[in-house]
């Protein structure tokens, strides 16, 4: 069993400390640290655990640190940590610089320890369902909207909402960006809280992205068109659905409850195609995550978003924040 420590007690904080008490197989939650002591003591008395004095205190009664504060404090925080030689779990956007993500490398490859990201939507049941069917996507298009809130403001949008598609996209293309195409605006915040992005792989993939925090609704929602297979995955619903040609229609291999065949004419012959409604497993997205790190630490194998995961998503945010810097600034000069 690993021993603990949380950093943050806000919002995102809370449901990490939940979380981890319901893993109590492996981890062992020695306490948390806030700045502010108000939440510090509603935290205490709700969760029934320690609330330490500061994060260096705590740091030194666990094996495992997990950082869910803003992400301005999170360079100071992990490399402290990881000078303590702690394997420390880091909330996304993992820092706000590539110079600090950069540093984080090579602090974490001098000490030995371990560093996992946490870009939570790898590990959402409906895109964990629809996973083995994406093979090498065309083109990709991904809408993460939400209503405005102050919690993550202290960011831009990019880097508060987008930065979750980027690492999804990036895990799945595997390959170089060659250009960036891009808009953002500001609204409510200093820095843009609308922004679109599109990138143009080397190896020929196309992906949209749009993010809003100033939406009506809340969205998160990817579609991924391939070669003879289209596929949609709604994060928030936890739906997965895909729409496929099948070359050998064979009725008693097709799921009544979840697919339906219907037949193109093409002007050569009748194609069946399969509608079909991926099972999705009934998934806690941050106790699986969670789950994983214990493994790689366990196992001495590789967290399944590593640091240079991290530091990848965070490069082609700041590229796209550029882009929009210039373009908007190309604008209002004319």
């Amino acid at each position: 069993m690993l021993k603990i420590g949380v950093l943050g007690a806000g919002h995102l904080g809370k449901i990490h400390i939940k979380c981890l008490q319901e893993l109590s197989d492996l981890y062992q939650i020695v306490g948390f640290y806030d700045i502010d002591k108000e939440k510090s003591k509603e935290a205490e008395e709700h969760f029934k655990i320690k609330s330490y004095e500061s994060a260096e205190e705590l740091m030194d009664k666990v094996d495992v640190v997990d950082i869910v504060t803003p992400t301005v404090t999170h360079f100071e925080i992990a490399s402290k940590a990881i000078r303590k030689f702690k394997h420390v779990f880091i909330e996304k956007p993992v820092v706000t610089t590539l110079q600090e993500a950069e540093e984080l490398i090579d602090l974490s490859k001098e000490a030995g320890v371990k560093i996992q990201v946490g870009h939570v939507e790898r590990f959402n049941p409906a895109f964990l369902a629809a996973s083995s069917f994406i093979k090498r996507p065309v083109f990709i298009e991904s809408h993460r909207l939400s209503p405005f809130s102050p919690r993550g403001t202290d960011v831009p949008v990019v880097l508060d909402l987008m930065i979750h598609d980027l690492d999804i996209v990036l895990h799945l293309v595997r390959s170089q960006v060659r250009r960036i195409s891009a808009v953002g605006v500001a609204i409510l915040s200093s820095t843009p809280d609308i922004a679109n992005a599109r990138l143009e792989f080397d190896n020929g993939t196309v992906a949209n992205l749009t993010a809003s925090r100033i939406s009506l609704k809340k969205m998160r929602k990817m579609r991924l068109f391939q070669n003879e297979a289209y596929i949609s995955v709604d994060f928030l619903e936890k739906k997965a659905e895909i729409v496929r040609m099948l070359d050998m229609y064979d009725p008693s291999q097709v799921d009544k409850d979840r697919g339906l065949i219907i037949e193109m004419d093409t002007s050569e012959k009748k194609v069946p195609i399969l509608i079909e409604q991926l099972k999705v497993e009934d998934l806690n997205a941050i106790k699986t995550e969670l789950m994983y790190f214990y493994r790689s630490i366990v196992f001495e194998e590789e967290p399944p978003v590593t640091i240079s995961d991290g530091y990848k998503a965070l490069k082609i945010a700041h590229e796209i924040m550029d882009v929009i810097q210039h373009n908007n600034k190309k604008f209002l000069s004319k």
